[in-house]
């Protein structure tokens, strides 16, 4: 991936960041990776899990020194960053990838791949031999059909993004949420939607093996919606959102990309179908997060 000059080595010498004008808690420079340590840190970790302020406290981080603040959830089984199977130099560049020719290709793969050979519509029997437990496929991506329905249209921001993801994150570092111990870290990325592929993030790996084609994807997203890559844990990606749909077309729309970006978000989620998933996971919905099995 095409890369910034990295500012975390300045933070060897200087763990409080106080030539790169930051002031910060005592935290760790992070080179992991599947392969091997990188040339240089990947990201700057917090050692002690984040507290409600911590995130916004480091905003300042993106303007002094060009680093995004971000929480990592390194509680549970993958918790440690040595596990998370890192692969920064996998990742091409998010800039060099269309948003709606990726969402386009996934929703191909995962909506008009199901075509049977003989119809006009989806195969419902080759459907439910892999989902016995779901609606049948027309009604699943209801009201689209196998063709790729096109881009939502941007909806009117109801909050700054930064503010917004300064609330969602400290909602996520309260006490009693779900993810189980979120520290603060610093990656170098132009942009918020870049970071997972900053640091090589593998969540995604079993559905798309380079993760900056779904950066390009936030990327947009952050244009029309903006979002804000606000939590990461080792195989879900958890986004703020500044302009969510506030209308059940919009939210509907959404949902369609969000189902060729995780179409595991659907298939199994929650909720039974897009239509169901639109209501209750977008409509108005500040926070959108995603996992792949």
């Amino acid at each position: 991936m095409a890369t910034l000059p990295n500012p975390l080595p300045t933070l060897a010498a200087d763990p409080s960041g106080t030539s790169l004008g930051l002031e910060l808690p005592a935290g760790s420079l992070i080179d992991v990776t599947a392969e091997g340590p990188a040339d240089e840190p990947l990201l700057w970790c917090a050692d002690e899990p984040a507290r409600p302020g911590d995130y916004d406290a480091l905003q300042s981080a993106r303007r002094a020194a060009g680093l995004l603040p971000v929480l990592l959830d390194l509680g549970g089984d993958q918790g440690a960053l040595d596990e998370w199977h890192l692969l920064p130099d996998e990742a091409s560049y998010p800039g060099d990838h269309d948003a709606e020719e990726v969402l386009e290709e996934f929703w191909e793969e995962y909506a008009a791949d199901e075509l049977a050979p003989d119809t006009d519509q989806p195969s419902t029997d080759s459907f439910a031999e892999h989902y016995p437990e779901q609606a049948t496929y027309d009604e699943l991506i209801a009201p689209y059909g196998p063709e790729w329905p096109g881009l939502a249209p941007a909806t009117e921001s109801a909050a700054d993004p930064d503010a917004r993801a300064a609330e969602v994150a400290d909602s996520l570092t309260d006490t009693g949420t779900w993810l189980k111990e979120p520290h603060l870290a610093l990656v170098p990325a132009r942009r918020s939607a870049d970071i997972p592929a900053a640091i090589g993030w593998t969540g995604q790996i079993n559905y798309e093996g380079d993760v900056a084609r779904l950066c390009a994807v936030l990327r947009s997203w952050e244009d029309r919606f903006g979002i804000r890559v606000v939590a990461l844990t080792s195989d879900q990606l958890v986004l703020s959102v500044a302009a969510p749909p506030t209308t059940r077309e919009e939210a509907e729309a959404v949902a369609a990309e969000h189902f060729a970006f995780c179409s595991d978000n659907i298939i199994q989620g929650h909720h039974e179908t897009l239509r169901a998933y639109a209501q209750h996971d977008v409509l108005n919905q500040r926070v959108w997060s995603f996992w792949w099995d």
